[in-house]
């Protein structure tokens, strides 16, 4: 399914609402919105984004819990575990729900099985950065770079299987070369030795390396997703130079199995509401994100078809964690 239909399934949220206004469900104590991963974090920032926003329209408090631990398996099991009722959701992202059932062997839950998806929230790129002593300064020529040197330049990433290092096994092999892959203990510790130029490359969230990139401590080589991002209009995307080519991270909300259909379509509801708000969609900019907002029809769609791209992703790195 591609963007433009995903999106498009907005327009049947707003046919449901006269449902919504008879009352068919409503929350009756606050709602619980676990988020799989540590404080401070991208998918983080934007949870609790959005469950400020959307909690006036749901009438209760959003409360985040984070649950961080194994690649987000923790959290997104407890929620899978969870009383069917509404009142629990987790952020789940294109790692939890996409790339982790190919990754890990014995998997603690099933996305297709185990979760009733909510609604997208937004996509994400990564922003591919060098050191600025590399002397490439665009991605042809950092491929000419490889391709000179093969297996010496070194992609940092947050741990073996991340989007990061994802992103860089399908940029080396779209583009023929080989590099080698530094696996770090999370995305922080590889920017810093990015910076330090212990390693030469990185494909990391945009938000996380973006101050670094506008203040010149990073140059910024090309964006993984298919359209240019707003915040880096001059940098272009890998596409440009590798024709096809589309690494898109995302998030959004997902309630255990078995969660009412009204539950989920009145929480839906609020979560397209606010994202179509320009307050919200200004926020999530600032973190390079692009709003979305769909139906559950429309995001279990999606995320079936997300499955098995991540799974090839992950064949290409090599990736294994157990």
């Amino acid at each position: 399914m591609n963007r433009r239909s995903l999106i498009a399934g907005i327009a049947a949220l707003g046919a449901a609402r006269p449902a919504l206004a008879q009352g068919a469900w409503a929350p009756d104590r606050p709602i619980r919105l676990v988020v799989p991963f540590a404080p401070g974090g991208s998918t983080d920032v934007t949870a609790r984004l959005v469950a400020e926003a959307i909690a006036p329209k749901l009438g209760q408090p959003v409360v985040i819990e984070n649950r961080p631990g194994a690649g987000g398996n923790i959290g997104s099991e407890a929620v899978a575990r969870s009383a069917p009722d509404g009142h629990t959701l987790v952020m789940g992202t294109s790692s939890t729900h996409a790339t982790n059932v190919a990754l890990y062997r014995n998997l603690p839950y099933q996305p297709l099985r185990d979760f009733a998806p909510v609604s997208q929230v937004s996509f994400i790129p990564n922003l591919l950065v060098v050191n600025p002593e590399l002397p490439a300064r665009d991605l042809a020529a950092l491929i000419a770079l490889g391709r000179a040197q093969p297996g010496r330049l070194n992609f940092g990433n947050a741990g073996s299987g991340t989007s990061q290092h994802l992103s860089a096994a399908m940029i080396a092999s779209k583009a023929g070369i080989e590099v080698t892959h530094v696996a770090y203990r999370g995305g922080a510790p590889a920017v810093t030795d990015l910076l330090g130029g212990k390693i030469q490359a990185m494909a990391a969230p945009l938000v996380e390396v973006i101050v670094h990139v506008q203040a010149g401590r990073l140059r910024a080589i090309a964006i993984t997703t298919a359209r240019r991002s707003p915040l880096l209009p001059e940098t272009p995307t890998i596409a440009e130079t590798i024709p096809g080519f589309e690494v898109a991270l995302w998030n959004g909300f997902f309630a255990p199995a078995g969660t009412p259909p009204a539950a989920v379509l009145r929480i839906a509801t609020a979560i397209s509401e606010v994202l179509r708000t320009d307050d919200m969609r200004a926020k999530l900019a600032q973190q390079g994100s692009e709003p979305v907002g769909s139906t559950p029809e429309a995001f279990a769609t999606f995320i079936a078809a997300e499955i098995p791209k991540w799974a090839e992703l992950v064949r290409i790195s090599g990736a294994t964690v157990e």
